[in-house]
């Protein structure tokens, strides 16, 4: 809904540019056919129809959506209608209120046209529309009307777009594209150090300008006269200025529109003529069209001019746009010369402003814009704005207001391009912010630039030859405000801050990586903590965004260089750069305390069922020595006494009884020896197979014992979210806004959804407003919470004293962090390029090396040109997000792999040694005992057969006799007396099983 003023071009012109300009909205533009007195632009919404079939006169439904745009009085090649008077105009056929302009003569009204003096006529149609379905309201004001306009806008909550001058309004349904100039304007006086002047204004433009230098002139001392001109004929001009020049008065500062600017700027070159020199005369113009206004009898004059321009056709935008309008006319209309340039001194120096539109024209244009795209971005976010029934009664007591009219007020709010009239962009006021106006002086030598103004730098003076018309310096001509957040390591507060000023307060991995970006783009900065402290999040009832994305989207901030994270939600609203680090979920926990070595520790290396088997080994061993030594004939012999006692006849003996069975195995196991050994094969065999365990064994326990001893061992609660997820005795959070709580409300897979469900219902909130409140709660929590963030932040944290908290697991996810712009900025491309070129350099590594390791305090660790969300983009993210990637990826990686699911690792670096570690020993060990019990069996049964030969006995009877019970066998004499054997002589006898180390022993002396 809206309105465009005259323009200096032509109907055919205007109606292509605006259909390539809105076309991603608007289906179709064609002149309307029904009206007599206007030639109007009818835009419907893309509904499937073809393009060149609309629907002219549906007016239900879905056609509540139309836009009309009446363009003028009378169509022609060069201007549409005179500036005057603005009245309004009202089509009953549709639901749209349209304003317009109408002619100079106050009874030439055209039909339907209402003076916009007739308040009372205005406030009928805008009921009138009201109760039809209007959506939004483009016009111009004046004085009498825009309280009215403003107040019924305001409870109705029907949007007025205009380009009429700034007003002083809290009403957040009015949205200005005329950007403020008395901050501009009193830098400008504050520049010629200007201490005495004249002030004309104009009050129908209103008072604002005129109070903010009234303000400071009170502050700095100014001797001000203001004299207003809003009822002044043109011999009073005449008058005026002769007067003032009795006075000396020749510093005079001018406030009012172009048209009456040309008459006063006429009257005071006459007078300037009169005395025959200009020299001492300076006016600033206070306006916005500097190039506007015919100079060229002024410059004649000598006298000086100073003045504003809003819209720069040499800069990248306007110029294209400018371009494409002329060619579209120079279609439509073959036969006009439109390369013709006007005869003033303007066009002569710069012939970049041939035909081009007034800056009131380039603001309309860029009013039709914003409405363009903020309709669309509701059509994106799939916001339902349509109305249904009646819309109400606008003079309801109270008032009832339009429920989607707070939407579409968003929208237009967030809406943020370039346009003809620079960056377009709207503060929580509706007011334009981070404009640019250029400062132009006009001097007898010619017209020059001489300097720039923003909200930021203020007045920056500009040398001649430093000017330049390209993309590059159009980005150095204003300071940019780059968006950011307090998060180590990436922005943080030098110790000393306070001594420093600016930029120079802060350090960090994001801090430099603005400058390098800075330095490879080519443009002045300033960097800006975000003022909420969030990341960005869009909040589900009222539909804004917080943080550094509303920063961007509302227009408080050009660039956000933060560990801000690309996803699909926030792809819809700002543009993202290539990733500058890549990263994923991981999660926090307290770092387990280094367990105290219990008191039978010592048995930690080996697993308790190894111990266990080697018990039941010990005990094995020593009944199957004993069995042997039973069965085998060589293990008896004949006992040798001590002089003086009888010697009964055929007294054998066995040293392997039970108990020194038992004692040999023992003492073998422990390294150490007896006077006993095993005389047969077969008890030999037992003895060195269990000799052969013991060395596996012992040696084993050795080299894991060394390991346990030097490796701090932890024992950690979780090591994957499923642990997180099975449990409930370790709480677990993500920040309350951001990307990490954004995964796991959107994730599709079950274990990320319990855990969602979990953290939603989970009392007390588990979400926490900074990562530094959720490293605190990890670490006070004694382990009972864990903090899912990016694996970034939390390999840094790891990395900072008191070193209590450490990362577990791999990654659930993987993404980017990436600079962001708003849509649409100038600025997308170059940082985009610069990201990449500074990837390919290998600075963003050495960055990280520098801010994550090397300043570490625990010690070392380890080490296309646009981005849009065009469709295959969003889905991508959307199936990342989702988890559909790692569930393809498992799927035809693991599930339909054929070597057996992948291995998950070892959960603890220093493990004791498992009974798989070890059972090949006793397998060894089995085998050798049974293979002794054979040769003891061959053994007996060899020497049953050689004693039957020798007895000549029946081989039976040999057996019987060989396993009666021998009489020395009985008694305790070789088990606990003094056994003395006849192998050895008697000097050489020693107590049994005395220990290894003595010396003493048979063993140990080899005998």
């Amino acid at each position: 809904m809206a309105v465009l003023p005259s323009m200096n071009l032509s109907h055919a012109g205007l109606e292509k540019v605006l259909e390539q300009s809105v076309s991603s909205h608007l289906t179709w533009l064609q002149p309307y056919p029904e009206s007599s007195s206007h030639d109007l632009i009818k835009c419907s919404p893309e509904k499937g129809s073809s393009p060149r079939e609309p629907s002219l006169h549906s007016t239900g439904g879905e056609d509540r959506q139309t836009l009309l745009l009446p363009l003028g009085s009378q169509p022609c090649l060069h201007g549409f209608v005179r500036k005057t008077e603005a009245a309004k105009v009202m089509f009953p056929s549709t639901n749209t209120l349209l304003v317009s302009q109408a002619d100079s003569e106050p009874a030439a009204h055209a039909p339907g046209q209402i003076p916009w003096s007739c308040t009372g006529a205005v406030l009928n149609l805008v009921c009138s529309q009201f109760s039809k379905g209007v959506y939004a309201i483009f016009g111009f004001y004046e004085r009498r009307t825009v309280n009215m306009l403003t107040s019924f806008c305001g409870a109705l909550h029907v949007c007025f777009i205009t380009p009429s001058f700034p007003v002083e309004t809290s009403n957040q349904f009015v949205l200005q594209l005329r950007p403020e100039l008395q901050d501009a304007l009193i830098s400008v006086i504050e520049h010629y150090s200007w201490q005495k002047f004249v002030y004309i204004y104009d009050a129908d433009r209103g008072l604002s300008v005129l109070q903010k230098v009234l303000d400071t002139a009170a502050e700095k001392n100014w001797q001000v006269t203001a004299v207003n001109i809003l009822t002044t004929t043109e011999e009073g001009y005449r008058v005026l200025f002769q007067e003032l020049e009795k006075k000396k008065e020749r510093l005079v500062v001018v406030d009012c529109e172009s048209e009456r600017l040309n008459i006063i700027l006429n009257k005071v070159v006459l007078i300037i003529k009169l005395e025959k020199n200009g020299n001492g005369y300076h006016y600033i113009l206070a306006n916005m069209g500097f190039m506007d206004i015919d100079l060229t009898k002024f410059r004649e004059s000598g006298a000086n001019v100073t003045g504003f321009q809003l819209v720069n056709y040499t800069d990248t935008v306007p110029a294209r746009i400018m371009q494409q309008w002329r060619n579209n006319d120079a279609r439509e209309h073959p036969r006009v010369d439109w390369k013709r340039p006007k005869a003033t001194s303007q066009l002569k120096s710069h012939p970049e402003l041939y035909l081009c539109p007034q800056y009131t024209s380039a603001l309309t244009y860029d009013g039709v814009r914003v409405m363009a795209e903020a309709f669309q971005n509701l059509r994106r976010q799939r916001i339902d704005i349509s109305r249904r029934g009646n819309a109400g009664d606008c003079l309801a007591n109270p008032a009832v207001p339009w429920g989607q009219g707070i939407d579409i007020q968003r929208a237009l709010q967030q809406v943020r391009f370039e346009g003809l009239s620079g960056n377009v962009q709207f503060n929580e006021k509706g007011r334009r912010t981070n404009y640019t106006l250029h400062v132009i002086e006009m001097k007898h030598d010619g017209i020059r630039k001489i300097g720039y103004w923003n909200e930021d730098e203020k007045l920056v003076p500009i040398a001649v030859d430093t000017q330049s018309g390209n993309e590059s310096t159009s980005l150095q001509n204003r300071t940019y405000i780059v968006t950011t957040i307090l998060e180590d390591p990436y922005v943080m507060l030098k110790k000393n801050a306070n001594q420093f000023e600016g930029n120079e307060r802060y350090e960090g991995y994001c801090v430099e990586l603005a400058a390098e970006i800075a330095k490879h783009v080519g443009y002045h900065y300033r960097l800006e903590i975000v003022r909420d402290g969030k990341y960005g999040a869009r909040d589900p009832d009222t539909k804004t965004w917080n943080g550094m994305v509303g920063e961007l989207v509302y227009g408080r901030a050009d660039v956000a260089v933060a560990p801000l994270t690309i996803t699909l939600v926030r792809e819809e609203v700002i543009d993202f750069s290539k990733p500058f680090m890549s990263l994923g979920i991981s999660i926090m926990i307290k770092k387990p305390q280094k367990s105290k070595p219990g008191v039978f520790s010592f048995l930690d290396p080996l697993a308790y069922e190894i111990w266990m088997c080697i018990v039941f080994a010990y005990i094995g061993v020593s009944v199957v020595l004993f069995l042997v030594s039973r069965f085998s004939p060589y293990e008896w012999h004949t006992e040798e006494f001590e002089e003086g006692r009888d010697q009964p006849a055929n007294d054998q003996t066995n040293e392997f009884g039970i108990f020194n069975s038992l004692w040999f195995s023992l003492g073998a196991f422990m390294q150490q020896g007896c006077d006993i050994s095993p005389r047969s094969l077969s008890g030999r065999i037992v003895g060195g197979v269990w000799w052969f365990f013991t060395l596996i064994i012992i040696s084993s326990y050795t080299a894991n014992l060394a390991a346990f001893l030097t490796v701090e061992r932890m024992v950690s609660p979780i090591e994957s979210a499923e642990d997180l997820a099975k449990q409930t005795e370790i709480a677990y959070g993500t920040l309350e806004a951001g990307s990490t709580k954004e995964f796991f409300r959107r994730s599709k897979i079950a274990v990320f959804e319990k855990m969602w469900t979990y953290m939603k219902s989970a009392e007390p909130s588990v979400f926490v407003r900074t990562t530094e409140e959720g490293m605190i709660r990890v670490r006070k929590s004694k382990g009972k919470y864990a903090y899912l963030l990016e694996s970034t932040m939390n390999e840094y944290i790891e990395q900072r004293k008191p070193c209590d908290t450490m990362k577990v697991g791999g990654n659930l996810d993987s993404k980017g962090y990436g600079i962001a712009t708003p849509k649409g900025s100038a600025l997308r491309n170059p940082v985009n390029l610069a990201v990449l070129k500074l990837n390919e350099q290998g600075l963003l590594d050495k960055l990280k090396n520098k801010w994550w390791y090397d300043k570490g305090e625990c010690g070392s660790g380890g080490g296309d040109s646009k981005v849009s969300p065009s469709p295959v983009n969003l889905a991508v993210l959307k199936l990342s997000e989702q988890g559909v990637l790692d569930k393809l990826k498992s799927k035809w990686w693991y599930d339909k792999g054929e070597c057996g699911s992948k291995d998950s690792g070892s959960k603890d670096k220093t493990s004791a040694l498992s009974l798989s570690n070890v059972a090949g020993v006793f397998y060894i060990l089995i085998g050798g005992l049974g293979l002794a019990m054979l040769v003891a069996l061959i053994e007996f049964c060899y020497k049953s057969r050689s004693e039957s030969k020798r007895m000549k006995q029946s081989i039976n009877e040999a057996i019987r006799t060989s396993t009666l019970p021998r009489p020395a066998a009985a008694g305790g004499s070789g088990e606990n007396g003094r056994v003395v054997s006849h192998d050895f002589p008697k000097s050489m006898q020693t107590i049994p099983c005395m220990s290894h180390s003595t010396g003493m022993s048979l063993g140990a002396t080899g005998l």
